[in-house]
């Protein structure tokens, strides 16, 4: 039970619940926002709603939501109609996390205020002034718009008291509705049907949100008009606390009792502790069923600190701007939870407003800190929603900051957000709507990046706060912040100063008063993140290529043909970039032969990175795949021609003919060379070795490989997949990629990726082969073997990827040909990553007040370099397009001619050539 999937609970959570959904869910509103079910569906839904009634129609709706497709945010997608098509009680009972499930007590004071409603309806309905209340409820959120649209259409259309009746029926459907509902009343001058209410229930408003009366001399006193709201208030920071001990245990028996009707629970004079007394006795003696069940109600864990992550957390606790730079694998997220819940607190115990965004700069970690740590220790307290560019949202991203404590979100759905704000026609959010923002992976805070644009408003927010202070005026409110990262890197830098400088730039970016990393308990630490054996595997580039040597020879021939002469070498990056370039320059100046030829010298020196990273067949597939699309493209087959190597030509030029027939002459060739193993690529058997030497010394092994590109991942799996000796040593292997669109390889959807580290986490793929996408943020298991295959960028990487390497005595490799560089970069890697340690330490040292001089001096500079830069690029936009430059009369501003109509004549006189254009009185 404890592995059943999320698609899963959620038909749990229906069939459990149904005969309480059926009553809480209204038909059309769902609907209304169900665009993934289909004519056919709705249109039986709405029928059976038209002819049964609503509760039927309800029934006929949640089969078709059990019928419909799985995966894909289905059920994700009725939970959210069900939250914003007024349905809030219903979406309680459906969200798999339990983290809104109304305890039995809940429910039975829901039930009991319904029958008072019912028992009161008459006079409620004679006595109502129906849009005063509903304008109320409304403005309360009790009501949502389409609540009081639907409403004031009744009212208008049937009368006041059919008004009422429609009000009525609306309201019981929400969540926590009768307290505020009471208010309503009397603050619409209904002071009297909100006695004959609160008098008949003797406490029950106030139960129903989470308080405990259990005296009679309370009960006297919460039935008083004004007391509701002065004891939520009160009470609010506990409401959760005091029902904790309920739905832990209620979580624990769902399996036992999935349905509660009002019998099986008691409320009479006994108190809500007495409550969770009986129902912790009638599940203690639980068997070993009851105890999967609970595993599968997943109860909100504790949110304890250990002493190295406390350290680092301290001056953010207090409420400072700081960078934690800490391992990967040691809880730098729960780190960020934990302060999240302590700001929120706070702020709550004030009565200030709190508000906390997360932002990370990939969508998959939206969806990981919100399911792995936010949302598991903050549910109980507060409303924690994930978003990204993937996130299929009825409401604005304003709105969802409104209604939610915790925002997770990509970085650039704020940017935009913000860049709205300063649009009078947008709606957007400004950084003062937030108390606290959390940066995950901070060292990106840097040059143009979204996450730098983003703190740049807010360092000029802070400048501008300055000037205020200065005029004695109200300052604009500004977040703390709080920056996470496993390294910060140092930019490149050739000496410590340059380093040093690296850090400061980023302090002064995110406007840390410092940057923090463990000293007093790094014993701990170092317990807890365990340091891998590191090795390099080194493979002999001695060896005879002859079919790297047949393909330079043919890039050789076309290079002679179309009279290209380049300055590097063959299968370089070097190469590739002057190759891309000269089939830019001469597509710009429209001379094909030289652009198609540099086109097929790009697929040969990719087949050429291919050979020196995978198997030779491997590149020979890239070639012939190639060639074959062009053949479709370009020649046309006669019925009886079975000759691939001879096909009929119809759409060629000359290039064409040349290219095509150059790669057929030499396809033979090329094939037979990458069939022979004496010739293969060394790193591989390199490879190899290491893996089967690694698989074989633990029990249950986990790795990762790190390679280059995409198609280099998927050709590595092909190798595995197809070499039996890796599946007798138990190797499962998988690839693991990025979901942008800039590769002739399909990219992975968000899914897809999650669907294989879910895999690797549960030991169905044992080795993951990934591209960059895998080495920074995303949580996957830890290994015992991680792999950069001949992959070496910078320090930042490096640490990323080998603080996956974290089982017990792990290892990490990198494997690479001797000629590549990539040991020496590696090297340098490590220089640099000790540097960085090195940086760290002086930047901690430096005195506070030197320290706040340099980031002072550091932010100046980026906001100058910003506002530059802006004026460059409009400079280019008014070159592009001088129209855009208007010149107005100085005296009456009226528009005299624009940028198009001036001439520069003998480089220094500027002359308006409009027709019509006089000189006006200046």
């Amino acid at each position: 039970m404890a592995a059943e999937s999320r698609d899963e609970r959620f038909l749990y959570m229906i069939s459990c619940f149904r005969p309480r959904l059926k009553q809480f869910i209204r038909v059309q509103p769902v609907l209304d926002r169900l665009p993934s079910l289909s004519a056919a569906e709705r249109e039986k839904v709405r029928a059976a709603a038209l002819q049964r009634g609503e509760v039927e129609g309800a029934e006929e709706l949640l089969r078709a939501v059990e019928r419909g497709p799985r995966g894909c945010g289905w059920f994700h997608e009725f939970l959210q109609a069900l939250e914003h098509g007024g349905c809030s009680l219903a979406a309680c009972y459906v969200n798999p996390s339990l983290s809104q499930l109304p305890s039995p007590a809940e429910e039975a004071d829901h039930d009991l205020c319904v029958h008072l409603v019912q028992l009161l309806h008459s006079t409620l309905v004679d006595k109502m002034q129906t849009m005063q209340v509903a304008e109320k409820c409304l403005q309360m959120g009790i009501f949502q718009d389409e609540d009081l649209d639907r409403i004031h259409t009744v009212t208008d259309n049937r009368g006041n008291r059919d008004g009422a009746r429609e009000l009525l029926s609306r309201i019981v459907h929400k969540k926590d509705w009768f307290s505020p509902f009471l208010i309503a009343l009397r603050e619409t001058q209904h002071g009297g049907l909100a006695d004959d209410l609160s008098g008949n229930v003797g406490g029950t408003e106030n139960r129903q949100n989470g308080m405990k009366n259990s005296t009679n001399e309370e009960t006297e006193v919460t039935s008083q008009p004004g007391y509701v709201i002065v004891e939520d208030l009160k009470q609010q920071e506990n409401v959760n606390e005091s029902f904790s001990s309920e739905n832990s245990v209620l979580e624990a028996c769902i399996g036992k009792n999935p349905v509660l009707s009002e019998s099986d629970v008691s409320i009479g004079d006994r108190s809500v502790s007495n409550l969770n007394e009986n129902l912790g006795r009638s599940c203690t003696t639980s068997d070993s069923d009851e105890d999967e069940m609970e595993s599968r109600a997943s109860p909100e864990p504790d949110l304890i600190l250990r002493d190295y992550q406390m350290e680092v957390a301290k001056p953010a606790l207090n409420g400072e701007n700081i960078i934690i730079c800490l391992p990967t694998g040691s809880g730098k997220t729960r780190v960020a939870v934990y302060i999240t819940k302590d700001h929120l607190d706070k702020k709550k115990r004030a009565s200030e407003p709190g508000k906390v965004i997360v932002l990370v700069n990939k969508v998959p970690l939206v969806e990981q800190h919100l399911r792995k740590e936010f949302n598991p220790f903050l549910k109980r307290w507060y409303q924690v929603i994930g978003l990204s560019g993937d996130s299929q949202l009825k409401i604005s991203f304003p709105e969802v900051v409104r209604r939610n404590d915790v925002i997770i979100s990509t970085a650039q759905i704020l940017e935009n957000s913000l860049l709205n704000a300063a649009k009078e026609d947008e709606e957007g959010v400004q950084l003062s709507d937030f108390s606290l923002i959390i940066i995950d992976e901070c060292h990106h805070t840097q040059k143009e990046g979204v996450y730098n644009n983003i703190m740049r408003r807010y360092l000029k927010e802070k400048m501008k706060n300055r000037k205020l202070a200065k005029e004695n005026k109200p300052l604009i409110p500004q977040p703390q912040i709080l920056g996470l990262t496993a390294s910060p890197g140092v930019g490149g830098a050739t000496s410590y100063s340059k380093a040093e400088e690296h850090i400061l730039k980023i302090c002064a970016n995110l406007d840390a008063c410092r940057i923090m990393t463990v000293e007093e308990h790094a014993s701990q630490l170092k317990n807890q993140v365990k340091e891998p054996y590191k090795k390099t595997v080194i493979a002999d580039e001695k060896r005879r290529d002859p079919f790297r040597e047949k393909i330079t020879e043919i890039m050789t021939d076309i290079q002679n043909y179309c009279q290209l002469h380049p300055k590097s070498e063959f299968g370089t990056q070097p190469y590739e970039q002057w190759v891309i370039r000269e089939e830019r320059r001469a597509a710009k100046e429209e001379k094909r032969k030289e652009r198609v030829c540099a086109e097929h010298l790009k697929k040969y020196n990719d087949a050429l990175q291919i050979n020196d990273t995978i198997r030779m067949v491997d590149a020979y597939n890239h070639l012939n795949n190639f060639y074959k699309e062009e053949k479709s493209k370009k020649t046309v087959r006669s019925d009886d021609d079975d000759d691939d190597d001879e096909p009929a030509v119809s759409k060629q030029d000359e290039t064409d003919e040349f290219l095509i027939a150059l790669f057929h002459a030499k396809k033979k060739q090329l094939k037979e060379l990458a069939r022979k193993p004496e010739y293969e690529n060394e790193k591989l058997i390199q490879l190899r070795n290491t893996l089967m030497e690694e698989f074989t010394k633990t029990e249950e092994p986990r790795g990762i490989i790190f390679t280059k590109t995409r198609l280099s991942a998927f050709a590595l799996f092909q190798w595995i997949k197809d070499n039996p000796k890796f599946e007798e040593v138990g190797i499962k292997a998988h690839y693991l990629i990025g979901a942008g669109h800039n590769s002739e390889i399909k990219p992975m959807t968000q899914n897809e990726q999650r669907e294989v580290i879910d895999k690797f986490r549960s030991g169905n793929v044992n080795l993951l082969i990934a591209t960059t996408v895998a080495e920074e943020g995303l949580d996957i298991k830890e290994c015992n073997i991680v792999i950069r295959y001949g992959l070496v960028t910078n320090e930042i990487a490096m640490v990323q990827a080998r603080g996956r390497a974290r089982a017990d005595e792990s290892t990490y490799a990198l494997v690479a040909s001797s000629g590549s560089g990539a040991v020496e970069r590696e090297d340098v890697n490590i220089f640099r990553e000790k540097m960085m340690y090195k940086a760290i330490q002086r930047v901690q040292k430096m005195p506070q007040e030197d320290y706040l001089n340099k980031i002072q001096n550091f932010q100046l500079q980026s906001i100058v370099e910003k506002q530059m830069k802006a004026k460059r690029d409009q400079r280019k936009t008014y070159n592009k397009n001088p129209s855009l430059i208007t010149f107005l009369c100085k005296n009456c501003h009226k528009l005299i001619c624009s940028g198009e109509d001036i001439q520069v004549i003998e480089n220094m006189h500027h002359v308006s050539v409009k027709k019509d254009f006089q000189l006006g009185e200046i």
